[in-house]
């Protein structure tokens, strides 16, 4: 059996996944690299291996496809005999109301956000179980599982779905020594948070940030290497008794209550 340990992260190419991966990598992890773009996943693993004896997998294809979850499995076994972590992190949705999405967004929401991830769980955990594998996954949600804008309601029904499925997996998994947790983040700087636009096509991505910094405690977005590092140290034995709840790493933004500019109102010389 191979030596090092193995990861697989959903959605590596960008953002939260791609620090994700070279997190692991950088702690000595064999990472399969999953993603729908191949020529960034293969950047991504050349980066990887440079000047060292890791190695990296591209598992290039659809998460709504069934057939692609076994392969990344299947893969993933046939390389290095083993999965120590699996991190669900990909995500895909539409910024619409529930008046206007359309049957076809909604179902592809469930099957890349919610569906994919359970089957994945439920596949990495079979290979954990049957190798006796203290296994850990980590689903990464969003604070929008509780609360909600109005916007994306199947992304919202998806968040919170995982993080129920996050409790039902680690009740199951649990007695094999297989943890589930699921990762929360708040406003973090990504692609998926910069495509918002206003009723004429304008991006206002920036002042919808500057909004939610200006209800975050610390006054700033988060950056995908917060993220990872979170689920990095979620992976390791210093969280060993950590499982079945859910960590939120948004800044202090969903247990505030005001925006500081209103704060400011009231005591203009203490915020």
């Amino acid at each position: 059996m191979n030596n090092n340990k193995v990861a697989i992260i959903t959605g590596a190419s960008k953002g939260i996944g791609r620090s994700t991966a070279l997190k692991f990598a950088s702690n000595n992890y064999h990472v399969t690299l999953v993603g729908r773009d191949r020529e960034e996943l293969e950047q991504l693993r050349a980066e990887i291996e440079q000047g060292n004896r890791l190695e990296a997998l591209v598992c290039d294809g659809d998460l709504a496809n069934e057939e692609f979850l076994e392969q990344i499995i299947e893969n993933t076994v046939q390389k290095w005999g083993r999965i120590d972590v699996l991190i669900n992190n990909a995500a895909w949705r539409t910024i619409q109301t529930m008046r206007s999405i359309s049957l076809g967004n909604w179902e592809k929401t469930i099957k890349v956000c919610l569906t994919a991830p359970a089957f994945l769980a439920k596949y990495a955990a079979a290979v954990m179980e049957e190798r006796r594998i203290a296994g850990v996954i980590v689903n990464v949600s969003s604070v929008m599982s509780q609360r909600a804008g109005g916007t994306s309601p199947a992304y919202i029904v998806c968040k919170g779905g995982i993080e129920s499925l996050t409790y039902e997996l680690a009740a199951l998994y649990g007695p094999k020594n297989i943890r589930v947790i699921s990762v929360n983040p708040g406003n973090i700087k990504t692609d998926l948070s910069s495509d918002y636009t206003d009723g004429e096509g304008n991006n206002i991505s920036a002042r919808l940030g500057e909004h939610m910094n200006d209800n975050t405690p610390l006054k700033r977005a988060g950056i995908s290497e917060e993220i990872a590092n979170v689920s990095y140290w979620l992976s390791t034995e210093e969280a060993s008794f950590i499982t079945g709840t859910t960590i939120v790493v948004d800044g202090g933004f969903s247990h505030n209550f005001n925006a500081y500019t209103m704060k400011k109102l009231q005591y203009p010389e203490e915020f």
